[in-house]
């Protein structure tokens, strides 16, 4: 069965991996959307980019705004502006969420709260140290 690998080493001038399959397969699942490349120097280059890092409270600058367009005419409170990590904005969510006892998610960047609740976010917001947020 290794024969093979030896003929197509041979060939090829490249030595056979002795790698588990599991190993290769991991490596191909990271390269989404690239089939084959016959450039031996080919180095797959993913487009991620590092998250920026969080910036303190007082210096965030969130604008609240309310939508109802494109949304099956249910009434939805926009937070925009928030600069960090996932991970601290979905941790913001979840707050404004509990305080104001609705739902929500977060999309594309924004906190999406349920319901016209401009006044109350700002107040939840002013009070938990964002001061910048209008």
């Amino acid at each position: 069965m290794e024969d093979w690998k030896l003929a197509l080493s041979a060939l090829t001038g490249v030595q056979p991996s002795d790698e588990p399959a599991e190993q290769t397969v991991v490596e191909k699942n990271k390269r989404v959307g690239v089939v084959y490349s016959t450039n031996p120097d080919y180095a797959y280059d993913d487009d991620t980019q590092p998250q920026a890092a969080t910036l303190p409270k007082n210096q965030q600058k969130l604008r609240l705004s309310m939508e109802r367009t494109g949304r099956g005419g249910k009434t939805v409170t926009i937070v925009r502006g928030f600069v960090g990590t996932d991970e601290d904005m979905a941790a913001l969510c979840k707050l404004l969420k509990q305080k104001c006892g609705v739902g929500g998610a977060v999309k594309d960047g924004e906190i999406i709260i349920q319901g016209d609740k401009r006044p109350m976010l700002l107040n939840i917001l002013k009070q938990e140290g964002y001061t910048q947020t209008k």
